[in-house]
């Protein structure tokens, strides 16, 4: 066997096995289309740590363009109070201080606990400290000075809050939303609707100062994909002392993948910008003024009317014949035309020298 014959061998066993990979081998194909599902819910995905504010003070309120508003949001929520080094240390579903019933034993069996002059709820009595914490928000009233409440003294409101004075609050959790623009916040203080406007009672929280630093452990759109970082995954935002308000403008476009062997996906992609603002400011004379805003961190999120579909693809068993078949034609037909070459060029040179005109 020549030279000629062994090279395109292993120039054939080369080719075949690169064309067998890539028969072998999953391709993603993407197009884009007009989304017409825009009438369908969407669930948000969130893991977010705030080491240095107490989970009672964080509120996570939900509403859109279409005029849904979910006002401080429990279902599907958990917090976990963390240490000052960021351990875990309690882990729960979202709760709020001052939410236990009052001992019959204690108070007597017709207890009918005080509203402070703030309107009365449907029962006409306020018998715990987060009875009459709402009521002051029906109200429009800022919630201070628990002290002063009979039914907060009783239950030890006083004494929780220094317990989690120096400590940090996890959140994580889901939440469902309609497939419009929108935004969902976490905001210190208890939310609550005054005529049109959305309102914290952050009255209370505005002398001790606020660190709002945090760290987005994980926040996706839709159904979670595996292998896929999103563009928020594992961010940090540090050095928030004092009433920062951070805002994350999202871009987001739905995303179908079909897959060749499992069920489709439907999820989404986004995109981000991050824009952050310190509300506290001094006027004129050294006096700090009340903040122009509401610090927290806000989530503020469009959708595309586009859809994306990635789907996965594999060359058909048909092509992958018709590449190997050309491969060999072709490897043979070029050895066939390089042998005869070579053949004629020896035979010439043989000639010339057999006639001694070879130099």
């Amino acid at each position: 066997m020549d030279k000629v014959t062994i090279a395109s061998a292993v120039i054939i066993l080369i080719l075949f096995f690169g064309e067998l990979f890539n028969y072998r081998a999953i391709h993603v194909e993407s197009s884009l289309v007009v989304d017409s599902g825009r009438k369908e819910k969407m669930n948000i995905d969130f893991d977010i740590s705030f080491r240095k504010i107490p989970c009672y003070i964080l509120t996570l309120d939900v509403m859109d363009v279409a005029g849904e508003h979910q006002a401080d949001v429990a279902h599907s929520i958990y917090k976990t109070q963390l240490a000052p080094d960021g351990t875990e240390l309690k882990h729960e579903k979202t709760e709020h201080l001052g939410d236990t019933g009052p001992d019959p034993k204690v108070v007597g069996e017709n207890y009918c606990g005080e509203c402070y002059g703030a309107q009365k709820p449907e029962s006409g009595c306020c018998n715990t400290c987060e009875d009459v914490r709402k009521a002051y928000e029906t109200s429009g009233w800022s919630f201070n000075h628990a002290e002063t409440i009979e039914q907060c003294t009783r239950e030890g409101y006083l004494d929780k809050i220094k317990e989690q004075a120096n400590q940090g609050c996890r959140i994580r959790g889901k939440v469902t939303v309609n497939k419009v623009a929108g935004n969902f916040h976490i905001a210190p203080g208890r939310s609550f609707q005054r005529g049109s406007a959305h309102v914290h009672d952050i009255q209370q929280y505005l002398e001790q100062g606020l660190d709002f630093s945090h760290q987005i452990e994980h926040l996706s759109f839709g159904e979670k994909i595996p292998n896929v970082h999103n563009p928020l995954d594992d961010t940090k935002a540090e050095n928030a002392e004092g009433l920062f308000m951070f805002q994350y403008y999202l871009k987001v476009v739905g995303t179908r993948y079909y897959y060749l062997d499992k069920m489709p996906v439907f999820t989404n992609q986004f995109s981000v910008t991050q824009y952050n603002r310190n509300l506290q400011y001094k006027n004129a004379w050294g006096q700090v003024q009340a903040p122009n805003g509401l610090p927290g961190v806000f989530f503020n999120f469009d959708i595309s009317p586009m859809l994306v579909i990635q789907k996965e693809e594999r060359r058909s068993f048909a092509s992958f014949l018709t590449g190997v078949c050309a491969i060999v034609g072709g490897i043979f037909t070029v050895a066939g035309l390089l042998d005869g070459a070579i053949w004629r060029a020896e035979r010439t040179l043989k000639k010339k020298m057999e006639l001694g005109k070879a130099f």
